[in-house]
């Protein structure tokens, strides 16, 4: 079997890479380890184009994403392992992630891998929304996910000097490949996605932060639990909801030609208004049109 390490710290062997190295020495299973080190791939943002919604499915830049699919495809199941940069993850996942309309054409091969994921915040209590950029990001490559934990660590190797981290790697190096666990008896988790991070929209009403699903919360006996109800159609719930949305996007095309001259319209009105801060190495060029042609 092949696990593929998906590693969010530009530094090496930080604690990214311990962590995801820890958690592959204590997998049960015999397995190959193979390792992606996200912030120097060059991925480049998404042009929003939606090209590889269609023919071949594939992005027209030629960049490292399509290598970073292909090992995506290849593996039997996924670590992710980032750092906690301003309460968040490191913003090479998000980067990597942008370029997610890429992996529905593959939903088929790639729905289902087992995964696990770890965040590296540098003070306990301070990893603000990292745990859920993983929960998240996981859930839009569609992995099945086995766990997700916060650890701290701020120098490098520091993260593996700490007892309870180790116990951590070792909880989800067991259940990558173990049985998934049921969430459906814990409360306080989302009962569509297992997320554990909700949105109050008032004292009742609650949304999952993780699969957007809307819900509310009840207290009692001083406990809290939540009641969520997912739409039907929920596009990372099931393999089946992931191919109707991706039939949605693709309708986007003909919506688009469908308005193309009121959108131009609306766009142009807009074109001369406010001043740029150029690039400091900006060469001589010309205002960019507009992408409605």
């Amino acid at each position: 079997m092949e696990v593929l390490a998906l590693l969010g710290s530009p530094r090496r062997l930080g604690n990214s890479e311990l962590m995801a190295k820890e958690i592959s020495r204590q997998i049960p299973e015999l397995h190959r380890l193979r390792l992606v080190r996200l912030a120097e791939m060059d991925i480049r943002p998404c042009r929003a184009c939606y090209t590889c919604m269609f023919d071949e499915h594939t992005c027209p830049q030629k960049d490292d994403f399509s290598r970073i699919l292909e090992a995506l495809l290849k593996a039997d199941a996924l670590i992710l392992a980032v750092p906690v940069y301003m309460l968040a993850a490191n913003a090479s996942l998000k980067r990597f992630l942008d370029r997610g309309l890429s992996l529905y054409s593959h939903f088929e091969q790639l729905w289902g891998k087992p995964a696990v994921a770890v965040a590296i915040a540098g003070i306990p209590g301070m990893e603000g929304y990292a745990k859920l950029c993983l929960d998240s990001a996981l859930r839009l490559m569609g992995a099945q996910p086995k766990g997700s934990e916060v650890v701290y660590g701020a120098l490098p190797g520091e993260v593996l000097m700490n007892q309870e981290n180790l116990e951590t790697a070792a909880r989800l190096a067991r259940a990558l490949f173990a049985p998934a666990v049921s969430w459906q008896n814990q409360p306080w988790r989302c009962q569509a996605c297992g997320g554990d991070t909700f949105r109050f929209l008032d004292s009742e009403k609650v949304r999952c932060m993780t699969c957007s699903s809307p819900g509310k919360a009840h207290i009692t006996d001083g406990r809290i639990s939540f009641a969520v109800e997912p739409p039907e159609d929920h596009f990372f719930l099931s393999l089946e909801g992931a191919r109707r949305h991706l039939h949605w996007l693709q309708g986007m095309k003909q919506r688009f030609l469908d308005h193309k001259k009121e959108l131009k319209s609306i766009c142009l009105g807009y074109l001369h208004e406010g001043e740029w801060l150029e690039p400091r190495e900006k060469s001589n060029r010309s205002t960019p049109s507009p992408d409605v042609s």
